[in-house]
């Protein structure tokens, strides 16, 4: 019994240090895989391993020391790569909220959601995207400041054929359009189907970068189509685009006092009355509201 105690007050630390290490690195894998680095890395990673295996196999002793001087630079390489990526996830920490409240919300999505229908009705091309914590600005090219109220009309005005900015992408902050006639990157997979063009390449690409919601209308068949992630679904109804952006976008309201936080997580104590049937209604129905889609 005393031997056993003695392995495990030996082994708990070891232990607990291998755990670590394995959620982290889990983690890493999982925050580098799908990222454009993510081929980058993993060739450095294989070269490195090779060298660290030669090393120790031949007893190799300046080519030890190089190792370790390189291992001191990966980390700053890393933060270069991985740029975009790191501030992305450093401003989700924060949890920063784009629109106010959950109704000012949905008012903007339901602006989107408009603006959108009406460009594929009228087979006009559109690449509006939905800024998040990222700003975009640092992303996208030739910028026009608009800083204007969002409006399905104003939408419709950029993207009109003639107008001299309706080749390029909006910036969306909030419920007011920030920027027109923007220039998104190119994403550089080769993988996409020819058929893409290049206001859906730029979607993707935007939306590899940051972490924007990318909403894009076709000129030729008025598809719309929506970019997040680096992912592009194509052809979606208006309720799918409004299903998707509200999942992401409208966050529930936070508490802005204690009596808030209280009242919203603290049950009531008092006896709530039972609900009265109205008259000719059968008491536990309850009546559905259908809205149909504007």
């Amino acid at each position: 019994m005393p031997e056993l105690l003695d392995m495990l007050d030996r082994a708990w630390r070891p232990a607990i240090e291998i755990l670590i290490l394995a959620v982290g690195l889990y983690y890493v894998f999982t925050f580098v895989r799908g990222r454009r680095g993510a081929a980058i890395v993993t060739g450095f990673l294989v070269v490195v391993l090779t060298l660290a295996l030669v090393t120790n196999f031949l007893q190799l002793t300046v080519l030890g020391r190089l190792l370790g001087s390189i291992a001191a630079f990966a980390v700053i390489a890393v933060v270069v790569i991985f740029q975009p990526e790191i501030r992305q996830m450093l401003a989700r920490v924060g949890n920063l909220q784009v629109f106010g409240t959950a109704h000012e919300q949905r008012e903007a999505i339901e602006v989107v959601i408009r603006a959108a229908e009406r460009l594929s009705e009228a087979h006009i091309g559109g690449l509006i995207a939905i800024e998040q914590s990222v700003p975009l600005q640092d992303e996208v090219e030739n910028i026009l400041p608009v800083n204007c109220e969002a409006t399905p009309e104003m939408f419709e005005t950029i993207f009109f054929p003639n107008n001299a900015i309706h080749d390029g992408g909006v910036i969306l902050k909030g419920d007011r359009i920030a920027c027109a006639g923007c220039i998104f990157p190119l994403t550089p997979r080769q993988d996409l189907d020819k058929s893409m063009g290049t206001r859906h390449r730029a979607a993707i690409g935007l939306s590899e970068a940051t972490d924007a919601i990318v909403v894009c209308v076709s000129e030729e068949k008025g598809l719309i189509s929506y970019a997040y992630k680096g992912t592009l679904v194509r052809g979606v109804s208006p309720e799918d685009l409004r299903a998707f952006l509200s999942s992401v976008l409208v966050k529930p309201d936070r508490p802005r006092t204690v009596r808030e936080w209280l009242l919203a997580h603290v049950p009531s104590s008092k006896p709530q009355p039972a609900p009265q049937a109205e008259s000719g209604k059968q008491p536990g129905t309850a009546a559905v509201k259908t809205q149909t889609p504007s």
